[in-house]
């Protein structure tokens, strides 16, 4: 998809598009800091866009690592379904990052070892935020990490009713820059 297409869908849906241009490289980079490929057996993604994130997992996830990538837009949906839907342990979801829970029983786990969050809690109505932030802390490991960015930090207090233990990096080399915030799960 060009950044015109993007630019489109975000002028069209930009409550649940939530940027102007696909995520940098730069960026999924830095969001892949805090997981260890070697021992996670379940990878979660929301809101997976284009699939930035989505390629960098599967360049670096162990053989037999299952994924989960939730995308609602029908047309980012049809990408990442084109891109990854021959990968083995690999499953595109269209429907709510809300619903993991749903998804990880019907694979026969119960909880996630990290997941990767790409949506725009800025935008998103609070009460949809508060679904998936919920569902995020309920079916992630303890000790897990639930790995997202924004582009300002006017949602960290938001996100920390969920998750205390939050590190916060950025990265520069993104239009426009982003936060990334690595929140551990703590003890259940």
């Amino acid at each position: 998809m060009s950044i015109l297409s993007f630019l489109k869908r975000y002028i069209t849906k930009p409550r649940t598009v939530g940027a102007v241009a696909p995520s940098s490289r730069y960026l999924a980079r830095k969001m892949m800091h805090s997981i260890d490929f070697a021992t996670a057996s379940v990878i979660a993604e929301f809101g997976a866009g284009t699939g930035v994130f989505t390629e960098e997992i599967i360049k670096k996830r162990a053989q037999g690592t299952l994924m989960l990538v939730f995308e609602t837009d029908e047309q980012f949906f049809d990408i990442l379904v084109k891109k990854y839907s021959n990968q083995p342990d690999c499953h595109i979801i269209n429907d709510s990052a809300a619903q993991v829970g749903k998804y990880l029983e019907m694979h026969g786990h119960t909880h996630a070892d990290y997941i990767v969050s790409g949506l725009p809690f800025a935008s998103l109505p609070p009460q949809v935020s508060r679904s998936i932030l919920s569902g995020a802390r309920e079916h992630l490991a303890a000790g897990g990490r639930f790995i997202t960015f924004q582009y300002t930090l006017l949602k960290k207090d938001f996100i920390g009713e969920y998750f205390s233990d939050i590190t916060i990096t950025r990265e520069v080399r993104n239009i426009p820059p982003a936060y990334v915030l690595s929140c551990t799960n703590g003890p259940r």
